[in-house]
């Protein structure tokens, strides 16, 4: 079974893009933030700054790349990508409307052509998460949506929950069993 490390971790999605701002599906398309993305990361960094994080771990993709070097101006962290935190590919479904496909994406009865499943993304998760938690933290985690939803499968949590974009979430075991706590 498919699992984290019981380590505590800071998890953010990137800032808001236009597709975003459209409900658009992004999936492996390189958008960049837009105007609103990028002050939801300038409101994320105080947010996150004196919480003991020692280090921002980013997706490459410029969406979630951006967010994590805006908050990093001021958070002055030690910054590494990492590629497996990149967002999942969803093939023909890419720069389209989520309704109605996703939810049947996420329940594993359609994968539309050309894209990772759920359960294909869920078993990247857990090999990235466990290669990133293996140092020493707590860290910064910065990613993308669909991401992060494996992420949740891989707490234990519900997997039907939008994360919102540039909002910090406190992610810690409390013995064996997951919380994910947005940050105020």
């Amino acid at each position: 079974m498919l699992g984290l490390p019981l380590r505590e971790f800071y998890f953010l999605r990137h800032g808001q893009t236009d597709f975003n701002a459209k409900g658009l599906s992004q999936g492996a398309i390189d958008i960049p933030l837009n105007d609103v993305g990028r002050a939801q990361a300038e409101a994320a960094a105080p947010v996150l700054a004196g919480r003991g994080i020692v280090g921002i771990v980013t997706s490459p993709m410029l969406r979630a790349h951006e967010t994590a070097t805006i908050i990093n101006a001021t958070l002055n962290l030690p910054m590494m990508v990492e590629p497996d935190l990149r967002e999942v590919i969803f093939g023909g479904q890419e720069g389209k409307p989520l309704a109605p496909w996703f939810s049947g994406w996420l329940d594993g009865t359609f994968t539309p052509e050309g894209a990772e499943s759920f359960e294909l993304l869920t078993e990247r998760a857990a090999s990235v998460m466990a290669r990133v938690l293996a140092h020493p933290g707590p860290l910064l985690i910065v990613s993308h949506g669909a991401f992060f939803r494996s992420v949740r499968a891989l707490m234990g949590l519900e997997l039907d929950v939008i994360s919102g974009n540039a909002r910090p979430m406190l992610c810690a075991p409390m013995g064996r069993i997951w919380q994910a706590t947005p940050l105020a």
